[in-house]
């Protein structure tokens, strides 16, 4: 496996970016050199950073940049429902416009979320932790899954005459949450370069209380994934309330078991990007540099059989 940064926290003194909304210049040289220290081999970029740059001349020119960085673009961050009406179009026509990103960027893989923004904020299902989840797979008809995957099919397409594969993050307020949920779709879209980002976090933070357990979601996931976030949480549970929290952690320390997740990975014959969805507060570096060598650690000891 190789290692790609979802940073989820941009900064290194005296730059501190807000993450969703970093431009290009924000990935500094120093900033890269340092990715590549802590042991990432590539990047994931946010859609936001790439349309801000305006050309296709330009995009083509940051990619250079990673790459003589020694961490290229490996993946797109690119989401969005294509279910629900409102804000269906822009999602759409987004997804396609970072299928052709991607090939100019040098990423082989455009992951997305497929959630639509929060219809009622604060409330019960707006957000993770609570008892029900807005536009979740329990609340879903066939119908929704079907035109999904039609969308799905034609953005593979696509994406498979340029060398992109797509991929759908298994995502609380989607769809796409849980094992058979991401079974449904990926059989229903049927493509070779389309699959699944088993993201364990957002399976142990959908609800209050787990619907699967993150073993049983990455056994049955494993064989179909194509992209895969990782990062770890302890959940904080107040039954009264019907409601947890999450506190987010290096993916050695939380309550996911990633030795297990990694060896069901490695098992399952997965060679793809170990993206490392890091830490959000503190020191990044520290955090998500100790991600990055405890899943060597382990990758180490299954290929000497001692997993």
């Amino acid at each position: 496996m190789k290692f790609c940064y979802a940073n989820r926290r941009h900064a290194l003194y005296p730059d501190s970016q807000p993450n969703w909304d970093v431009k290009a210049e924000d990935y500094t040289d120093k900033f890269l050199s340092k990715a590549q220290d802590i042991g990432m081999d590539g990047m994931e970029i946010g859609f936001q950073a790439l349309e801000a740059l305006g050309s296709e001349q330009k995009v083509k020119d940051f990619g250079k940049r990673l790459a003589d960085h020694g961490v290229p673009a490996m993946a797109i961050r690119s989401g969005g429902s294509l279910t629900a009406a409102a804000g269906y179009k822009e999602n759409r026509d987004r997804l396609h416009r970072m299928i052709d990103t991607a090939q100019t960027v040098g990423a082989d893989i455009v992951n997305g979320a497929l959630s639509a923004p929060t219809r009622y904020p604060g409330k019960p299902g707006s957000g993770s932790g609570w008892y029900k989840s807005q536009d979740s797979s329990r609340d879903a008809m066939i119908y929704d899954y079907e035109r999904l995957g039609q969308e799905l099919q034609e953005a593979s397409d696509v994406a498979g005459d340029k060398g992109v594969t797509i991929s759908v993050e298994v995502h609380q307020n989607s769809l796409v949450d849980n094992s058979w949920s991401a079974h449904l779709i990926n059989d229903l879209v049927d493509r070779d370069n389309f699959g699944i980002n088993p993201d364990l976090g957002n399976v142990y933070w959908t609800y209050d209380k787990p619907e699967e357990t993150t073993d049983a979601h990455i056994k049955s996931v494993a064989p179909i994934s194509v992209y895969w976030h990782c990062k770890n949480l302890f959940r904080v549970n107040h039954p009264e309330n019907e409601r947890s929290v999450f506190l987010r952690v290096p993916i050695s320390d939380g309550e996911i078991d990633y030795r297990y997740a990694i060896t069901a990975m490695s098992e399952a014959g997965y060679n793809g990007y170990m993206a490392i969805e890091g830490a959000v507060t503190g020191d990044q570096w520290l955090a998500d540099g100790k991600s990055v060598e405890y899943a060597k650690s382990v990758l180490s000891d299954i290929d000497a059989g001692r997993g």
